[in-house]
């Protein structure tokens, strides 16, 4: 901005003030940018963690297995997510705190303890993106699925030490992740799926399967992914109990998308199942969910498939690591930002990259065990805000939190705990612990 010459004389200003009112717009419009994009960010990042590889290779697994019963777990998912995100976002903004910091305010040390199981799934998670990233270059480019894992941690360090590189990614990963609902949505209208059949299922099922309804919570709203939208709408400005009613409108939105795509894409693999198509679950290559849009499509179907698979994954991967090791400042003040945050990131990408590497496990599994592994850890963490909302709503900037927000999340607390009970064994049999 260019500034006026010393010499001009007072009264080029107005005496009404106009200049520093305008200069007050200007600012407020950068602000409202600012606080637009955040708020848009939050949405999206919420949105795009709860889509992105797990989901998708859970969905298609447990279509395979379950056909449209499987439509009652996705019912509860998102009856859950709305209970969940709307406490969570609304607790997080309202105090101006990030979740560890909040949970410590109310109950000495219960941030620590929210940091180490955040940080434990967060590995878990990225273990399992990493397992994606070596699908989805399966499918694009017939590579081993390991070889492909490797790539994808490599590239996610390079990126994020290089942040002009990350933008870029961003921009293609939100284009292809536009691109997979569009993709969704042509193969949910061909494969001709049992609409009515699923609806009557999502309701009244043949049969429920608490693991399932554990590993699909615990993949879309588990872990990292329950805080992740609220921390990033802090950077939005708009905290405080006064900025409720706009937090909710955005909580409700993300939602909202992740909602609709659950249900097109478990219709979209439905229709397919329900065609008589047998998916591979089991072998080291096994893609469930790119076979089923392949039957659809096509080889080209499986190579688009692929590439988004991958960008979805490789988003995934950035972000997860990044967000887990915002809790690390839990333990040091030295993890708030900057060069400390970044090494403890990349520390975080090579972790899981090892794991990833001389673990045995196929991938598909893995992405269906971490879903799992998270919906068991998520009700330890919805505890603690719960009690914050009961007993402790002065640390929410408020005399009274809204009951009818605290009765939901308390149901679905009670429902997460009652289903990771329920749930541990088959989950672990998974990768073959117990069973």
């Amino acid at each position: 901005m260019s500034h006026a010459p010393e010499s001009q004389p007072p009264e080029s200003t107005p005496s009404d003030g106009s200049s520093a009112a305008g200069l007050d717009a200007t600012k407020s419009d950068v602000g409202a940018k600012i606080s637009r994009s955040a708020i848009i960010g939050a949405i999206f990042l919420m949105a795009t963690s709860a889509i992105g590889p797990g989901f998708i290779t859970q969905t298609a697994t447990f279509t395979a297995q379950m056909g449209a019963a499987f439509a009652f777990a996705i019912f509860v998912s998102i009856l859950i997510d709305i209970a969940i995100q709307l406490n969570i976002w609304r607790m997080v903004t309202s105090s101006g705190k990030r979740a560890a910091q909040l949970a410590s305010s109310a109950v000495p040390g219960s941030g620590i303890l929210l940091s180490i199981l955040i940080v434990v799934g967060g590995l878990a998670f990225n273990i399992g993106n990493i397992a994606g990233g070596g699908l989805g270059l399966n499918a694009l480019l017939g590579i081993d699925p390991k070889l492909g894992g490797l790539v994808t941690g490599i590239l996610a360090i390079g990126i994020f030490l290089f942040k002009r590189a990350g933008k870029v990614v961003d921009t293609v990963v939100l284009i292809l992740g536009i691109g997979m609902i569009i993709l969704t949505c042509i193969v949910a209208i061909v494969s001709n799926p049992p609409v009515g059949e699923a609806i009557k299922q999502s309701f009244v099922p043949d049969t429920i399967n608490f693991a399932t309804v554990t590993t699909i919570v615990g993949g879309t709203v588990g872990g990292y992914i329950t805080y992740s939208g609220a921390h990033r709408y802090l950077d939005s400005g708009k905290t405080g109990p006064e900025n409720a009613g706009s937090v909710m409108r955005s909580a409700l939105s993300g939602i909202l998308v992740t909602g609709v795509m659950r249900y097109v894409l478990f219709l979209a693999i439905l229709g397919v199942v329900a065609s008589g198509v047998a998916l591979d679950l089991d072998s080291s290559v096994a893609n469930p969910a790119g076979q089923a849009f392949a039957a659809v499509l096509g080889d080209a179907g499986m190579r688009i498939f692929g590439a988004i698979f991958w960008a979805a994954a490789l988003s995934s991967v950035i972000g997860a690591a990044y967000t887990s090791a915002t809790f690390l400042s839990a333990f040091s003040k030295r993890l708030t930002g900057g060069w400390p945050l970044q090494i403890a990131t990349v520390a975080f990408i090579v972790v899981s990259l090892a794991a990833y590497l001389v673990l045995g496990t196929a991938p598909a599994t893995l992405l269906v065990f971490v879903g799992g592994f998270n919906g068991l850890i998520l009700p330890i963490g919805l505890t603690i805000f719960m009690y914050i909302g009961w007993f402790r709503p002065r640390l929410l900037r408020t005399d009274s939190y809204p009951k009818w927000l605290l009765i939901i999340g308390t149901a679905a607390t009670l429902v997460t705990w009652y289903t990771a009970v329920q749930s541990i064994g088959p989950i672990f049999a998974m990768i073959g612990i117990g069973g």
